[in-house]
C-alpha cells in the first residue's frame, strides 16, 4: 500500500537542546499545518542509540566535529548527567513540496547565517559551538540548531526509514513500498542470522511487515554482496527504546 506519489514526506527532528530549552511546542506551532498544510504522519520519542546517531550521521564520519555531534544529538552533552532525559521526538510530515516547506521554516544549518539571513526561522533561536583540541585551539563548530530537517526527497527516503517502521506510520500515509516478511532474521553483533543463538536478537519475523529496501539489503548482506556494518541501516530502528539495549551512562 502506498501514499500519493505527487506529494513528499520529510523528517524532523526535535533535538535534545530544543527540549532542554522548552521550545518543543514553538517549533511544533511553527511546523503546523496552518503555516505548512502538511500533516503528521509518525511520530515518537526516541532515545537515541549510539549505532542510530552514528548511522543517521555516516557522511560526517572521520571528521573532527563527528564525536562531538554523536553525543549531542544522543543527549550527552545537554544532559551531561540526566541520561534518562536524554530524548529526541522524531515526526514524519506529508504533504505537497514538504522537504521544502520544512526546510523553508526551519531556517539554514548555521545558526549564525538562520539570524542573518532568516531571522524568523527556528535555527535563528540556536547557537554556535566552537570544538577546541586537548591544547584549546579550535579545530572545529558545532551547531546547537534545535532541529533536523531532511534536505532532499532522496534524504527524507533514507532518514524516514532509518527512525520510522513501516507500521510506526499510518497504512495509508506509507509513502514508500512496503512488503511482509516471509523468514526469520535474527541480529547478533552485525551479524544476521537465521536461527536463533543466545545473545541474538528478532529483528523481523513471518508476517512482519518491512520496508522493501530493507529486506533486499538483509539478503545482499547475508550474501557478503554489501559490508555487514550496514546491518545498522535496518537495525537501529527495531531497536529503538528497546530494553535489550542499555542506558548509555
Amino acid at each position: 500500500m502506498t501514499f500519493n506519489q505527487d506529494l513528499e514526506q520529510t523528517l524532523v527532528l526535535i533535538k535534545p537542546d530544543a527540549l532542554k530549552l522548552s521550545l518543543t511546542g514553538y517549533i511544533l506551532s511553527q511546523f503546523s499545518e496552518f503555516h505548512t498544510q502538511l500533516r503528521f504522519a509518525g511520530m515518537k520519542v526516541v532515545h537515541v542509540t549510539r549505532e542510530l546517531a552514528e548511522t543517521h550521521y555516516a557522511e560526517h564520519r572521520g571528521r573532527p566535529y563527528f564525536p562531538m555531534l554523536i553525543d549531542y544529538i544522543m543527549g550527552r552533552i545537554h544532559y551531561k548527567d540526566l541520561p534518562r532525559r536524554r530524548r529526541v521526538i522524531a515526526i514524519v510530515y506529508s504533504g505537497p513540496d514538504a522537504v521544502r516547506r520544512i526546510r523553508e521554516i526551519a531556517g539554514p544549518t548555521n545558526p549564525h547565517q538562520a539570524r542573518e539571513q532568516r531571522p524568523g526561522s527556528i535555527r535563528a533561536l540556536g547557537t554556535v559551538v566552537p570544538i577546541v583540541d586537548s591544547e584549546g585551539r579550535i579545530i572545529a563548530e558545532r551547531y546547537d540548531n534545535l532541529v533536523h530537517a531532511s534536505d532532499s526527497p532522496e534524504a527524507a527516503e533514507r532518514e524516514i526509514k532509518l527512525w520510522f517502521k513501516p507500521n510506526d506510520i499510518m497504512p495509508f500515509m506509507r509513502l514508500f513500498p512496503t512488503t511482509v516478511c516471509e523468514r526469520l532474521y535474527y541480529l547478533r553483533g552485525n551479524q544476521i542470522q537465521s536461527n536463533y543463538e543466545p545473545g541474538s536478537i528478532c529483528l523481523l519475523a513471518p508476517g512482519d511487515m518491512a520496508w522493501e529496501s530493507d529486506l533486499k539489503l538483509l539478503e545482499a548482506i547475508q550474501k557478503g554482496e554489501e559490508p555487514p556494518e550496514k546491518v545498522w541501516i535496518v537495525a537501529a530502528k527495531y531497536l529503538i527504546n528497546e530494553a535489550t539495549q542499555p542506558l548509555e551512562e
